[in-house]
């Protein structure tokens, strides 16, 4: 299937991060007083996301443990900072005997970013967060200062951000 049809039929729209996404679930149940966080928080969300390897998914990072979910399409690449400052590079896919997983959690906080293994070609996966997702738990990395946080990875971060 031809990524446009996915974007069309699932009614996704443009992430802030790059690709697209559309919120399938969102529990009705709400957790309160949560230390570290803003307000209230629905127990679970998910997403559909969608990237093509036209473009790439910032680095960005979280609140929560986000776990990731592979569909359909070329495999993922999931890169991670974690808080230590050491780099891994994940791949999501369903060559398992070639060291890609179709399910990966990335832990709370860490600096993450995505972009599709094959050209031309599109990522089809899902996203699920608990405590849910809200967008006031979601920091969009500034190259500069993450540049600072970790030179050692300045190389990434700037394929990585866009400003």
């Amino acid at each position: 299937m031809d990524y446009k049809n996915i974007v069309e039929q699932l009614n996704m729209l443009p992430h802030p991060e790059g690709g697209y996404y559309k919120e399938e679930y969102r529990s009705k149940d709400i957790i309160s007083n949560l230390p570290n966080f803003s307000g209230d928080r629905n127990y679970c969300t998910s997403i559909y996301f969608l990237l093509t390897s036209a473009n790439f998914s910032g680095f960005h990072r979280i609140k929560q443990d986000e776990i990731w979910h592979f569909y359909s399409g070329s495999p993922l690449a999931v890169h991670v900072i974690d808080l230590d400052g050491n780099y891994t590079k994940h791949i999501i896919g369903m060559n398992i005997e070639n060291n890609q997983f179709p399910q990966l959690t990335v832990p709370a906080n860490c600096w993450f970013a995505s972009s599709v293994e094959n050209e031309d070609s599109y990522s089809f996966v899902g996203c699920t967060v608990a405590p849910g997702f809200d967008f006031d738990d979601f920091e969009l990395a500034k190259r500069e200062d993450l540049i600072k946080e970790y030179p050692q990875h300045e190389e990434l971060i700037t394929k990585l951000t866009r400003t």
